[in-house]
């Protein structure tokens, strides 16, 4: 067999009619075309985003939330819309419309590259959403002003900085602000801002800002002189207005100063200065989305939130008129989340203080959110007053959700048994939950049944409430096991767990003087004159009062079990001190006698003026009493 070699092909096609080459060069490019149609006509190929929910949701599970998320809203973005984007492509005008907003709401857009603000890198964007939300406990305001050294001498190693001070002129925050101005020359120090030897300082500037019901400038321009920087903080006037608008002083702030991070190029950072939670939380996402495009990250120095509650009392001690006083008063200090988790469930008996003042072990939601979304910090440096605290280690893994509001609500519209634990602990702050009467005087059988009757009124309420907040966490069981987060899991089992647990006990309560008001229990000792309620671990009610009672015991034993060390588990064991049934102890207590007085006796006149004179010698009330 002869082996041709390419020279001889090459001869050979040089030969061929012209009819022959035209003819092959066409079937080359016929098929070409072929392949290209193929490829355009594979809608597949050109699939831009696909929805993982395939049927509209179901509106009976929303969650109707009233806080409306901004994030974005004034960003200046080159990017279709995806509303937009549908009206020019017929595959897309189609759309259901709830498919098409939940696409709008999670299509994500970039900022475009422009001279003021350089994009991150991918490593950067990773290690930005890792750490969002973080929280650190400094031990005080010598660590969290250790803590901001640091981070001011990173900053420094970058570029020349700019660090923006905002001090709560809040009355309550004096102790704080002298602790930070005595500070101040130790953080130069460590900054090199001092040192004599050193021909070129470190270009660092400092601005000091107070707010209150109004934002004032006390250094109108940034200074360098740390002489200055203490002089101005212990300038500060306290404010006594009791408002704290921090989200209005930030915004006010960094449009003042951006020229530094626009124009000089400069680094820019804020630090405030707080122990609440603020009280414009309304601006927060524009706030927040104006320091984030900009690229000014903001910190906080500020107090840990009161765990599943909105205020925290503080023991204050005042002057008025030559007289001190000393009273607790409420401060605005949480919830740690964007939406209260905690049901608002008295304990029967007991001391409840320490209870409601439990610490979060994280910042309130709005100004932690602040500083996680613009790359900042929240350091705690106090905890809250008288309350038991917990380990942040354990802590750390039952973080609140940082995300943008819109992303959250969808996750609450998902999952029926975050909406039901939320929509509970909404109905349980609109409802006050009545605690009933456990002692009964019983001096004859038709006093112990008109006390008797009367206890039982604001249990009728009290089982109403507990019924309709049963009703609602129902429709989240189902989805109970969906829950992949600890802190879901701990909160919804609690919610569930003490609603049944108040449950069993209203119900054997009722039963229990149903039964006395039948047929009265008659006194083992001539000389008691009274009856009281306890609980008991034998439940002698029906059967309905010990299913309850089971279940209760089952979700409270998992929170126990499955989450150690926190708030949850300690709500849980609280509520399993108590046994949830009841039983009659008697006993005698002194009472007026029941003798048929004549009420114009002059003895009721002259206990009335006694009692008169017993009120004239109390101390006067404040009328002044201080607004932190």
């Amino acid at each position: 067999m002869l082996n041709k070699s390419p020279q001889s092909y090459i001869d050979r096609a040089k030969d061929a009619p012209a009819w022959a080459i035209s003819l092959a060069v066409h079937v080359v490019i016929m098929m070409l075309m072929a392949s290209i149609t193929y490829v355009a006509q594979n809608p597949d190929r050109n699939l831009l985003l696909s929805s993982a929910i395939d049927e509209p949701l179901d509106e009976k599970y929303i969650f109707d939330v009233t806080v409306a998320d901004q994030l974005g809203t004034e960003a200046n973005f080159d990017t279709l819309s995806a509303s937009l984007a549908a009206t020019q492509d017929p595959q897309q005008a189609e759309k259901d419309p709830v498919q098409e907003k939940l696409e709008e709401e999670l299509l994500e857009v970039e900022m475009p590259n422009t001279d003021l603000v350089s994009r991150p890198s991918d490593a950067e964007l990773v290690e930005a959403v890792e750490v969002a939300g973080q929280t650190e406990h400094t031990g005080g305001v010598e660590g969290a002003m250790d803590r901001l050294t640091l981070e001011i001498a990173t900053s420094l190693n970058d570029k020349p900085t700019l660090a923006i001070w905002l001090f709560d002129a809040s009355g309550s925050l004096e102790e704080r602000r002298e602790a930070i101005a005595k500070r101040f020359e130790i953080v130069y120090k460590q900054l090199g801002m001092l040192d004599a030897s050193k021909k070129e300082k470190i270009p660092l500037e400092t601005a000091v800002v107070s707010y209150g019901q109004t934002t004032k400038f006390i250094t109108e321009k940034p200074v360098t002189d740390v002489s200055e920087l203490i002089k101005a903080i212990r300038e500060i006037e306290s404010d006594t207005s009791g408002k704290e608008f921090v989200f209005d002083a930030v915004s006010k702030v960094s449009n003042r100063w951006q020229s530094y991070k626009t124009k000089l190029r400069r680094n820019v950072m804020l630090i405030i200065v707080t122990d609440e939670k603020g009280d414009d939380v309304e601006l927060l996402e524009k706030t927040i989305n104006f320091n984030k495009r900009l690229g000014m990250p903001v910190y906080c120095v500020g107090n840990a939130a009161v765990f599943g509650r909105d205020q925290a009392f503080v023991t204050t001690t005042w002057e008025e008129n030559g007289q001190s006083f000393t009273m607790d008063i409420p401060t605005d200090q949480g919830p740690e989340t964007i939406y209260p988790e905690r049901l608002q469930l008295p304990f029967w008996g007991g001391n409840q203080r320490q209870y409601d003042q439990m610490s979060a072990s994280f910042g309130p939601y709005a100004l932690t959110r602040l500083c996680a979304e613009t790359g900042g910090l929240y350091l705690v440096s106090a905890d809250v007053q008288d309350a038991t605290s917990f380990d942040p280690a354990i802590m750390r893994s039952y973080a609140p959700d940082y995300r943008p509001i819109r992303l959250v609500d969808l996750e609450l519209r998902k999952n029926k048994a975050k909406a039901a634990l939320l929509m509970a602990a909404q109905q349980s702050r609109v409802n006050s939950i009545p605690i009933p009467t456990l002692q009964f005087r019983a001096d004859t059988d038709n006093i112990l049944r008109q006390q008797v009757t009367e206890a039982q009124k604001p249990l009728a309420v009290l089982d109403y409430q507990l019924q309709q907040l049963m009703g609602i966490l129902e429709s989240g069981v189902k989805d109970r096991d969906k829950l992949v987060e600890p802190r879901w899991r701990a909160g919804f089992d609690l919610a569930v767990g003490r609603v049944l647990a108040m449950r069993a006990r209203a119900l054997g309560y009722n039963e229990m003087c149903a039964e006395m008001k039948s047929s009265p229990k008659k006194f083992e000792d001539d000389k008691n004159n009274h009856w009281r309620m306890v609980p008991s671990e034998e439940i002698s009610s029906g059967s309905t009062v010990k299913k309850l009672a089971e279940q209760a015991d089952e979700y409270l034993t998992r929170v126990i079990t499955e989450h150690p060390g926190t708030p949850w588990e300690m709500l849980a064991r609280r509520e399993k001190e108590q046994a949830l049934g009841w039983e009659w102890h008697e006993f005698f207590r002194d009472v007026p006698s029941m003798n048929g007085a004549n009420p114009n006796d002059p003895m009721l006149l002259l206990a009335e003026e006694e009692k008169k004179k017993q009120m004239a010698k109390q101390p006067p009330k404040p009328k002044n009493i201080p607004k932190l």
